[in-house]
């Protein structure tokens, strides 16, 4: 059998007169297709050769005759053809790589294996590696290239697993954007067909141009974006942006990027923030300026999983934002440390189809602090891999820089964590901004450990208050002490997003009308970073000193009061949950002799306390998965290596008009734009909550895996979700 005539893919339609017919894409055509995208994918970090190689190479299997069979019959262009079960044929080509490339084959066979199955742990993939090439498949000549020996020593222990799982994003790819082509034009048609950033960056500056110098902090802002500029001219690298909450440093952080992506020829800038909520605004914020066909924004509420595989639910713009989220094909993503870290160290091909596109990119990792201490290891090799080997650029963005140079804890013998080189501040130390956006007086006031009663009844006297504290039960507690006068309210994630952005709004409109005298609310760390409300008073319950300086941002954050705000760190008379709050409030109960809170001396001597009380960095041992590159166990590494390891549940509750929409899900099934209007009616509980209210009949599945509390009782106005039984305690009460 030639070339021509060996089937890679089958596509069905209705001819003219509506008969079924087939066209066929041979294995040669698809081979091509996917050997030019692989190589043009590849280009970018200098393996332009080992990508065309892959492609080429990667369905040879297909050529046997069994597979020609079960593609015939299962596409139905030849019902009568015969094959076994279980037809494989991506081992044929990762075995044609080791026979024609021995020095390099790991770097050939291992993507090539697992471009359907997944990276292979290194048992199972040797195991492939001793059978034979079929008898029935064409052999292929040697292509003639210099093999890149120099570019791979690049790659240390720490950085090879890194350089085959991105010659497999390159193959993955390569493969799924062809084989689209081939068999779905339109989607094919709505990819690419972006704007490049140096046509963007005007529309940044034309934002800021317009931007008012009316006050001191303003102009503080014009002068951190000064420093951007500035510094947007030095080589890629590792840099931060250290600023102060309300020092604009959202804005800033684009601009910088912006301009040293446009200086250094970088693609794309991918900005990565630990909460959804943010997201969510920022996005926003850059859809205004870039325009929505530039901006794509991809967390887990945008992932919503349908039974559907077509795609004809979707309208056009989102049918184009649902393809780009598989391989982020866009000049700016907004994105979570989830999809970013998670899909760096992944062994699927549909995460890893990403990784690709990050190289030669700028990366701005927002709120750093909040970087998993049981994953920072990896996450620091792996980034400091990108940024030497893929042409990343890394940008810091936070308040509270945490301590990421150099081998911590220094203060030990033994080094528990070793981190980046050099990390370039763009912020100079005499800009003296801590002191120049010192806006509040922080009080610490633990010693005294109070009760549910006694702090609110310390709440209550002030008029406009902020209280934050630890957990949902904590927020519940005191603000059902508080009395309910003037405008008392209660935030957390026992309430669905859209009742807690209408809160948010209500609160933000409220504190602008200088008749509310009274505004108090009690709220979980969900407004802790992102929200940009401004209250004279703040109380935050004992915790680390990041999270405490993050919650001092929601007060005076704006300025304006004549005096500075007041913070007050409080104690509960309970012990704080185990685990990380409480090593946190420790290391922060045990920085002595510092004399300014907020600034960098306070914050370096907090993380090393912290780091110290740290049992491991790499909880999941990574490094004993897929530092010996002839032991990698990329299927093992990836299947325990979870970022957030989530015991809970979505529901749908009973909240506005959500059951309008349950009704509709019911009759018309899945569609993308109405399981993203319900996602904005749905509460995590834990398992254990579930169960309970499932044993009382209280939750429906709607459709396999989509859970509503139909009941309203369940959900109250102020507080959210109630995993109490009501009906229950009705009873009781009667």
């Amino acid at each position: 059998m030639s070339k021509t005539e060996i089937i890679s893919h089958v596509r069905t339609f209705q001819n003219e007169v509506g008969n079924e017919t087939y066209e066929i894409q041979t294995n040669n055509d698809h081979s091509e297709g996917v050997a030019r995208r692989a190589e043009a994918f590849a280009k970018e970090f200098g393996f332009t050769d080992l990508g065309k190689i892959l492609g080429k190479l990667h369905d040879k299997g297909k050529e046997q005759l069994e597979w020609q069979n079960y593609i015939k019959k299962e596409s139905g262009f030849d019902k009568t053809a015969q094959y076994h079960d279980h037809v494989r044929h991506a081992y044929v080509g990762a075995l044609m790589a080791k026979e024609l490339y021995p020095q390099i084959y790991p770097l050939l066979s291992y993507p090539i294996l697992g471009h359907h199955a997944g990276l292979a742990d290194f048992v199972d993939f040797e195991s492939e590696m001793k059978k034979k090439i079929p008898s029935d498949v064409l052999r292929e000549e040697k292509e003639d290239f210099q093999f890149p020996i120099e570019k791979i020593k690049n790659f240390d222990k720490k950085g090879f697993h890194h350089l085959i799982r991105m010659l497999y994003s390159c193959l993955v790819d390569a493969d799924f954007l062809d084989t689209e082509e081939f068999m779905n034009g339109k989607n094919s048609s709505l990819r690419g067909n972006h704007e490049e950033l140096i046509n963007l960056l005007p529309r940044l500056k034309n934002k800021l141009t317009r931007f008012k110098q009316d006050s001191e902090l303003n102009k503080i802002r014009t002068d951190v974006q000064a420093c951007c500029k500035k510094m947007a001219e030095a080589k890629p690298g590792f840099y931060s942006l250290t600023v102060p909450t309300g020092g604009g440093k959202t804005l800033a952080s684009i601009l910088w990027a912006m301009m040293h992506a446009v200086k250094h020829g970088k693609k794309r800038i991918i900005i990565v923030i630990p909460y959804t909520s943010i997201i969510v605004q920022t996005a926003q914020v850059l859809r205004d300026i870039f325009g929505e066909e530039n901006v794509l924004e991809h967390h887990s509420s945008m992932d919503i999983k349908e039974n559907d595989s077509e795609n004809n639910r979707y309208d056009e713009k989102e049918l184009r934002r649902k393809l780009a989220t598989e391989n982020w094909d866009y000049p700016i993503i907004v994105t979570t440390n989830v999809q970013l870290f998670e899909s760096m160290l992944s062994n699927k091909p549909s995460t890893c189809r990403k990784l690709h596109n990050i190289c030669n990119s700028v990366v701005i990792l927002d709120e750093a602090q909040m970087l998993p201490l049981e994953f920072l290891q990896p996450i620091i090799d792996s980034l400091k891999v990108y940024q030497k080997c893929f042409g990343v650029s890394v940008l810091f963005t936070t308040a509270s820089m945490p301590a990421l140079e150099g081998d911590y804890p220094k203060f030990s013998d033994r080094k528990y964590l070793h981190g980046i080189e050099k990390i370039h501040e763009i912020i100079p130390d005499d800009m003296n901004l801590t002191r120049r956006l010192e806006r509040v007086d922080l009080h610490f006031e633990d010693s005294e450990r109070l009760s549910y009663d006694e702090i609110a009844e310390q709440i209550t006297h002030h008029d406009r208050v902020l209280c934050i504290v630890n957990t949902r039960r904590d927020a519940q507690e005191i603000y059902s002490r508080l009395p309910k006068e003037g405008i008392t309210l209660h935030l957390s994630r026992m309430m669905c997003p859209k009742h807690v952005n209408k809160v948010i709004n209500y609160i933000k409109v409220a504190l602008k009308d200088t008749s509310n005298q009274i505004i108090r609310v009690v709220s979980t760390q969900l407004v802790e970073a992102g929200v940009d409300i401004d209250f004279p008073v703040v109380y935050r319950q004992e915790t680390g000193l990041d999270s405490i300086l993050q919650s001092a941002g929601r007060c005076n954050r704006e300025g304006l009061l004549k005096g500075k705000g007041q913070v007050y760190v409080f104690a509960l008379d309970k012990p704080l949950p185990k685990g990380f709050i409480n090593w946190a409030n420790e290391s922060r109960k045990n920085v002595l002799d510092v004399t300014e809170w907020f600034g960098k001396e306070a914050i370096q001597k907090y993380f090393e306390q912290l780091y110290s009380r740290t049992r491991k960095f790499d909880v999941f041992d990574v490094e004993g998965y897929l530092y010996e590159p002839s032991e990698l166990m990329f299927k093992t590494e990836a299947e325990s290596f979870r970022l957030i390891k989530d015991n809970s549940i979505s529901v749908v509750v009973n909240y506005e008009d959500s059951l309008s929409l349950v009704e509709e899900l019911r009759e018309n099934g899945f569609s993308y734009q109405l399981m993203k209007r319900l996602s904005q009616y749905s509460v995590n509980i834990y398992e254990k909550d579930f169960k309970e209210l499932k044993k009382m009949g209280l939750i429906d599945e709607v459709l396999t895996g989509l859970y509503v509390v139909l009941d309203s009782s369940q959900y109250d106005k102020y507080m959210g979700l109630t995993v109490d039984n009501h009906w229950l305690n009705e009873i009781f009460i009667c």
